[in-house]
């Protein structure tokens, strides 16, 4: 057996070019923000992770790692102990964060080690292929000063949408379609909805209006969804107010809002607030926690898929290492990788084939960490002056007067 105790753990923040996506908070900044962490073991050998790149993540992970030198890099009760005496008055929403970010590069570490990749450690790959979803967002044609803008150009209308995924569409391959809502009054939402369905009669659709729906709206429109959906992911704020939707209707509920914790888990579930949860292991702790997570949805039949943010290929491949071996995965999962244009991995970005993506050969996550790029994504960081996430702001830049009130309409 290796010796695979941690020597070292180096924490580098970065930030990447992203476009102006709308949402119910505001508008993308003109760049993202992520960290990079390596986790040294014994032997020199190095396990990567992401995660967030906010000043909270850093703070945090800074704090931490300090504490984690000497542990057994599976010795997963111990990190999770040891981040929660790291982090001050054991905030419940940070220490997962941290936990997940060092979690997933202790198991690329060990799966170097051991020359086993990650979803054999995590119990086994169940499936060859991990679908993903069309991810869709009204955007603006350039951030707020900039001389031009990119690829994909205004997207405002349901005729733009639809645009949006064909191109989306023809260059990954995707079956199930995404929009991200909350933006526009719902009447102009559903009517891009229905014009999604126009142009791909067979595609699985879904609709995230992120909290931006009073429940009372969400009641109202219930008539049109029905049919039309998969999923309605998020259409009101809150356990209580989900569970009054949820009641009124077949369509199921989805969340990545409610329940998005362990302590959310019970009065969650118990008040029949939703039929999916999203899961996202840089929120939840980490691939060994939302496996626990899997099992919990089967034992409840609940389903299940997968959350994103702006990220890169490091929490793209853990994202697929962890779905790959979860069985009751039950919907395609989400992923913002098409809108970036950055990578911070070797051989540049992965690609999808048929919507799917096949895990990297090798060990671990079987992914090599590109120096270059990471040195220029550090730069970036520094250059660009944005330490937290603000999309009201940016927003307002496009829209004075905009306040990110949820729920709005």
């Amino acid at each position: 057996m290796p010796k695979t105790r941690i020597e070292d753990i180096r924490v580098t923040p970065i930030a990447f070019a992203d476009p102006p996506l709308l949402n119910n908070a505001g508008c993308h900044e003109p760049f993202a923000l992520r960290s990079i962490i390596e986790v040294e073991i014994e032997g020199g050998i190095v396990g990567l992770g992401e995660s967030y790149g906010t000043t909270a993540v850093l703070d945090g992970l800074a704090a931490a790692a300090p504490k984690l030198i000497g542990l057994d890099v599976l010795d997963l009760n111990g990190l999770w102990r040891r981040c929660g005496e790291a982090i001050a008055d054991g905030d419940r929403r940070l220490s997962p964060r941290v936990v997940g970010a060092v979690e997933v590069a202790c198991w690329d570490a060990f799966g170097k080690a051991t020359d086993r990749r990650v979803c054999d450690l995590l119990g086994g790959q169940v499936r060859e292929t991990v679908p993903f979803s069309a991810y869709l967002f009204y955007k603006f044609a350039r951030h707020h000063g900039a001389s031009k803008g990119d690829a994909w150009g205004e997207v405002l209308t349901p005729e733009q949408i639809v645009e949006e995924a064909r191109t989306m569409i023809d260059a990954h391959g995707f079956e199930a379609i995404k929009l991200k809502a909350g933006v526009f009054e719902p009447e102009e939402e559903i009517a891009a909805l229905h014009a999604l369905r126009a142009a791909f009669p067979d595609a699985p659709l879904r609709i995230d209006p992120n909290g931006g729906w009073h429940v009372h709206t969400t009641l109202k429109h219930l008539p049109e969804l029905t049919g039309l959906l998969e999923y309605l992911e998020d259409p009101t704020l809150g356990i209580p107010a989900m569970a009054l939707v949820q009641a009124a209707t077949d369509i199921p509920l989805a969340t990545n809002m409610c329940i998005v914790h362990q302590d959310d888990l019970a009065p969650g579930l118990s008040a029949g607030a939703v039929r999916v949860i999203l899961s996202d292991h840089h929120y939840w702790g980490g691939l060994q926690a939302c496996r626990e997570l899997g099992r919990i949805c089967e034992a409840w039949d609940i389903g299940l898929s997968m959350h994103s943010n702006s990220h890169l290929g490091i929490s793209l491949v853990a994202m697929a290492h962890l779905a790959a071996a979860t069985p009751n995965l039950t919907y395609d999962c989400d992923t913002h990788y098409p809108w970036q244009v950055d990578e911070v991995i070797e051989g540049g970005k992965l690609a999808f084939e048929d919507g799917s993506l096949r895990l990297p050969d090798g060990p671990g996550l079987g992914v090599t960490l590109d120096r270059a790029e990471l040195a220029r994504l550090h730069q970036t960081y520094l250059d660009c002056g944005i330490t937290v996430r603000d999309d009201a702001g940016e927003m307002r830049k496009h829209w004075p007067g905009f306040e990110a009130t949820r729920p709005r309409f």
